[in-house]
């Protein structure tokens, strides 16, 4: 059939309870287009492809599962991409929805490159390392809070959906999984540029044990850090804060 990959971090979803928790979850919102991320075996894949009237592409990097979907579903013969997600163009002209079992290995910068697409990517449902799924979800004040959930809520409201144990994987991986939806905001938090805002964060959580006058010292004037939220630490403040502050920047 195939072999699995632990380079690749593959962890094949085998739980038919779980997955259609997740087709549940996707159904929630209407879409044109579909992009699934790493289809592996084919578990969700076989469902999505009968989804009625759907433009569906999958991106895979593994040839030998390419051949394998492609000889098992005859209709992925041409909506396969055979690429590392992390390199492939915008796969549609309209807006998508984004979906998968991510590879943990690269879950994180699977985001960073959604936030690339944010404007043709209104929904996206995955899984994920439960601890990444968490910091993503998370809010101010939390241990977890850090650069990742701030730049993904500053455009998406971030949902945790549920738990996944590592018994509905073949193989079993060591960590537990959570799923999570992203849903672009409606309203677009005003920022001086997304680079500024970009740039605040991850300065700002670089040290997050010092308060902010010292984390970020080097990017406002002496005068603007004498503000009273200078004194908080990064992980006290919300997006909204963040957001603001950009417009204060030297």
């Amino acid at each position: 059939m195939y072999t699995l990959k632990k380079s690749l971090g593959q962890h094949f979803l085998k739980d038919e309870h779980i997955i259609q928790k997740i087709l549940d979850a996707l159904k929630q919102d209407g879409f044109a287009n579909l992009l699934e991320v790493g289809p592996g075996g084919g578990a969700l894949t076989k469902h999505l492809i009968q989804l009625p009237g759907i433009n569906f592409k999958a991106v895979e990097l593994d040839d030998e599962k390419v051949a394998f979907l492609k000889k098992t579903y005859p209709v992925l013969q041409d909506k396969i991409i055979a690429q590392s997600f992390l390199d492939i163009d915008v796969p549609f002209d309209e807006p998508f929805t984004v979906i998968g079992n991510f590879p943990y290995n690269i879950s994180t910068q699977i985001l960073f490159k959604v936030l690339d697409w944010k404007d043709q990517v209104p929904v996206v449902i995955g899984m994920f390392q439960k601890e990444v799924a968490e910091r993503a979800a998370s809010k101010e004040g939390s241990k977890v809070y850090g650069v990742l959930s701030v730049l993904i809520q500053a455009f998406y409201e971030v949902e945790y959906l549920f738990d996944v144990s590592n018994e509905a994987f073949n193989p079993p991986p060591k960590v537990q999984s959570g799923v999570i939806r992203l849903k672009r905001k409606t309203t677009t938090l005003p920022v001086k540029s997304d680079r500024a805002f970009t740039v605040l964060v991850k300065t700002a959580f670089q040290q997050r044990r010092k308060t902010l006058r010292n984390a970020v010292k080097s990017l406002f004037t002496a005068e603007v850090l004498q503000d009273e939220i200078f004194t908080k630490r990064a992980e006290a403040l919300s997006v909204e804060d963040f957001a603001a502050l950009t417009f204060k920047m030297g």
